[in-house]
C-alpha cells in the first residue's frame, strides 16, 4: 500500500539484512530507497506480502554482453582460452550501435529475470570495424547505457583502455585487424573520449585497464591518474601465459606491475585473479582491492580455480560476475565460489552463507561505484529480489540455506529503485526469449 508518509510498504517472511537472515521484516520504499526497515513484525493491512526469501539486489560485477552470442556454440570445441578468444573476436565483426543495443538490451533483460539488478559492463568495442570513431565516439557505450535503462537494471560502464595486441616474452604485440576497434591510441585519447560520458540516476561511468597485456607498463601510471575518481577494473592473471610473459619481459607479475603504477586501491577490482602468487595476494589484500570471481566462465574456459579464501583472508572483498554468459544465474556464481573452494581444499563451508550473499550483493555494488546499494537498510537503494521457497528446487529448504538450492528460475520478483522490473517471473518488457532470438539473429546477419 501507499502509506501516509509516502511510498509503499512491504512485509517479507524472510529477508537478508546486513546482519544476516531476519524474519518478519517490514519496510517502506520511498524515493527509490529503503526506509523504516524493521524486523519481527507482523504484516499490516495493505502491505505487499513477499513470501519466500528477500535478498538485496544482486550485482553482476563483470559482464561482456556480446559474449552471449557464443552460448551453446563453443563449449564442445576443445582447445583453451586462446582458441575460444578467436571465436569471440569473430562476433565483434557483427557489432555496431544498432546490433549492440539490441543484443545488450536482451542480455540485460535476461540478467534481470535471473535476479541481477546492477551490471558492470567491461566495454572495449569502441569504434567501427576499421578502427575509426563513429560520428559520436561513444556511440557503442551509449548503446549499452540505453540497453540497461530499457532493461530496468543499473549499469556501471567500465570503459576500457586497450592499447596493444598482447604480450610475449619479447614485448608487446601490435594490434591486429580486430583489435583496432578497441583502441583510442593512448591514455589521453581514451580519457578524452570518456570525458564526454557522465553519471546519471541509472548509470555510473567507470574505467578499466583491459590487462597488462593490452596496456604496456609505460601507460599504467597515466591510467592511474586518468581514472583516479572512478571505479577501476582490470583482468588480472586469468591465464598462466599472461604471468609468464610479464615475468619474462618485465621481471614482475601483473599484480606487481599494477602496484608500482599506483593502480591498486580500494576502488580497484581485479577480475579473475586466478593465478596470482602468494606475494600478489598480500599486495591485493593490503590495498583492499576487490577480487571478482566468475566461476561459470573460469571453469568453462578451463582457466582454473583461483585463491578466493586466501584473498578474502588477506583483506580483499570478493564479488561475482557471469563474464562470458555461458550461464546467467547469480546462484550458480555464488555456489561456484564455495564449491570451487571445496574442490581445491577438500573442506566444506569455506564461506558462510552471509559471506556468499555479501559477495553477490553489497561487495559487487561497491566495486561498481554504487556504495549505497546491495543491502536492505534504511537509506539504501531499494533494489531487492524475491526468491520462492516452494518450487521443485527449494521446497523443504531452510530459508537461510535457500541460496544453496535456488536457481534463476526461482526468482519471483525483482525491484530496482523500488520499481517492479520482474513480477512472478515475467519481465515487464515482454517475452525475453524472443528478444534474445531476434537480437542474436540480427548480430548473425539473419534478420
Amino acid at each position: 500500500m501507499t502509506d501516509a508518509a509516502g511510498g509503499r510498504t512491504y512485509w517479507a517472511e524472510n529477508a537478508w539484512l546486513p546482519g544476516g537472515l531476519a524474519t518478519g521484516v517490514r519496510f517502506r520504499v520511498a524515493g527509490g530507497r529503503f526506509a523504516e526497515v524493521q524486523t519481527r513484525q507482523k504484516a499490516q493491512e495493505g502491505d505487499e506480502r513477499l513470501p519466500g526469501v528477500v535478498l538485496p539486489g544482486l550485482a553482476n560485477a563483470h559482464s561482456h554482453a556480446f559474449h552471449r552470442a557464443l552460448r551453446g556454440r563453443t563449449h564442445g570445441d576443445g582447445g583453451n582460452f586462446w582458441t575460444w578468444r578467436e571465436q569471440m573476436y569473430a562476433v565483434t565483426r557483427r557489432l555496431n550501435p544498432e546490433t549492440y543495443l539490441a543484443l545488450a538490451r536482451a542480455v540485460f533483460c535476461e540478467m534481470a529475470l535471473a535476479g541481477f539488478t546492477v551490471v558492470g559492463e567491461f566495454h572495449y568495442v569502441h569504434h567501427d570495424e576499421a578502427g575509426n570513431p563513429y560520428s559520436d565516439p561513444n556511440a557503442m557505450g551509449r548503446a549499452l547505457l540505453r540497453a540497461a535503462r530499457e532493461a530496468g537494471v543499473r549499469i556501471t560502464l567500465l570503459d576500457t583502455c586497450y592499447l596493444s595486441g598482447g604480450l610475449s616474452g619479447d614485448g608487446h604485440l601490435p594490434l591486429d585487424d580486430v583489435q583496432r576497434r578497441f583502441t583510442d591510441g593512448d591514455v589521453d585519447g581514451w580519457a578524452g573520449r570518456v570525458s564526454a560520458l557522465a553519471d546519471d540516476d541509472n548509470s555510473r561511468i567507470g574505467a578499466a585497464v583491459h590487462s597488462v597485456r593490452a596496456v604496456p607498463r609505460e601507460h599504467l601510471a597515466a591510467m592511474a591518474r586518468a581514472a583516479a575518481d572512478k571505479p577501476l577494473h582490470v583482468h588480472l592473471s586469468e591465464q598462466p601465459a599472461e604471468n609468464h610473459a610479464a615475468q619474462m619481459f618485465y621481471g614482475r607479475t601483473p599484480t606487481e606491475l599494477l602496484d608500482e603504477a599506483g593502480l591498486l586501491s580500494p576502488r580497484t577490482t581485479a577480475v579473475h585473479a586466478t593465478h596470482v602468487s602468494d606475494r600478489d595476494i598480500k599486495l591485493l589484500g593490503a590495498a583492499r582491492v576487490t577480487a571478482c570471481f566468475c566461476p561459470t566462465t573460469e571453469r568453462d574456459l578451463a582457466d582454473g580455480i583461483g585463491p578466493a579464501r586466501p584473498l578474502r583472508d588477506a583483506g580483499s572483498r570478493l564479488a561475482l560476475g557471469s563474464d562470458q554468459h555461458a550461464v546467467i544465474d547469480p546462484f550458480e556464481e555464488l555456489r561456484g565460489l564455495e564449491m570451487h573452494e571445496r574442490l581445491a581444499s577438500n573442506e566444506r563451508g569455506r564461506f558462510t552463507a552471509g559471506e556468499l550473499v555479501e559477495a553477490a550483493s553489497a561487495a559487487g555494488y561497491a566495486s561498481l561505484g554504487w556504495d549505497d546499494g546491495g543491502r536492505i537498510a534504511d537509506g539504501a537503494l531499494a533494489d531487492f529480489v524475491v526468491v520462492r521457497t516452494d518450487t521443485v528446487n527449494t521446497a523443504g529448504t531452510r530459508a537461510g540455506q535457500a541460496i544453496y538450492c535456488a536457481t534463476k528460475d526461482d526468482i519471483d520478483h525483482v525491484f530496482v529503485g523500488g520499481e517492479e522490473v520482474v513480477r512472478h517471473g515475467h519481465h515487464r518488457i515482454g517475452h525475453v526469449a524472443r528478444l534474445l532470438s531476434e537480437a542474436l539473429d540480427l548480430v548473425r546477419g539473419r534478420a
